[in-house]
């Protein structure tokens, strides 16, 4: 896989499929069916899921792609493809709280090294460049013209100070409140979507547990974003590295963080 080839199709098909989501959710109204496992599915997704596979599969039609919206992809073993989330936070885009991103990441041999988190609504994108290090880009996003970023970098926690925690806006619940009250924690915020990894990334928080079903997509692209940056996420029962590529794409529970943080087990 050339990178030099891969970034700047990622990047260009995520901004427009942000702009493909942000028509619809300007709209008065839009449509909101159930998918098979009574999880909501908007025109949104199912647009932009076009648009980026089309996408894709035309840049790298030797690259296998999963992705959440093509329940046939689930099938798919290789120990290198592309997994998308077209829309994640989809709970996030129909209640119009703008916590939503498009998620593109490669995987290769078990780990995400390559991904882009655009949150269209908020205006802001992270992604990896072409020699894996992590970056936030400034708008206005044009598809085919980059425009300036910035270098990111994980915290250096200071513990005695207290941690900055980012846990998820829709999906909290008591046993991720226990779990966060085994550390020294200065302040908290929450966060829909991936856009936790990559307040991790920047240095905005500190650790991100996540005691809750997530599927590959949903954090692929994310995990290689904090990966670039220099953090971690590892499974919440034995602290190894996450891994992709597993039987059916379901994760683990799992903490992403900073490297400084003491991670306290479950």
């Amino acid at each position: 896989m050339n990178y030099s080839e891969l970034v700047p199709v990622m990047r260009r098909l995520a901004i427009e499929a942000g702009e493909r989501i942000m028509q619809i959710y300007d709209a008065a109204d839009f449509d909101v069916n159930l998918k098979a496992d009574a999880s909501p599915v908007t025109e949104a997704d199912e647009a932009a899921d076009a648009l980026i596979s089309e996408g894709l599969r035309a840049a790298f039609p030797d690259v296998a792609l999963v992705t959440e919206e093509q329940a046939a992809s689930h099938e798919v073993t290789a120990s290198r493809f592309l997994i998308v989330d077209p829309l994640d936070g989809t709970k996030e885009f129909i209640k119009r709280r703008g916590d939503f991103t498009v998620n593109i990441a490669l995987v290769e041999d078990g780990a995400p090294v390559r991904g882009i988190v655009y949150a269209p609504a908020k205006g802001r994108m992270f992604y990896t460049d072409s020699v894996g290090h992590s970056v936030e880009e400034e708008g206005p996003f044009d598809p085919e013209t980059p425009g300036e970023t910035r270098p990111i970098r994980v915290s250096t926690p200071d513990e005695e100070a207290g941690l900055m925690v980012v846990a998820s806006k829709s999906h909290r619940d008591e046993a991720t409140d226990d779990y966060i009250a085994r550390y020294p924690v200065k302040d908290m915020r929450s966060a829909g979507s991936s856009l936790k990894f990559c307040l991790v990334a920047t240095g905005e928080a500190d650790l991100y547990p996540r005691l809750g079903r997530t599927m590959e997509w949903d954090t692929a692209a994310g995990h290689a974003v904090l990966a670039g940056a220099g953090g971690h996420v590892v499974r919440f029962d034995d602290h190894t590295p996450l891994v992709y590529g597993k039987t059916g794409f379901a994760n683990p529970f799992f903490i992403a963080y900073a490297p400084g943080v003491a991670l306290q087990k479950g």
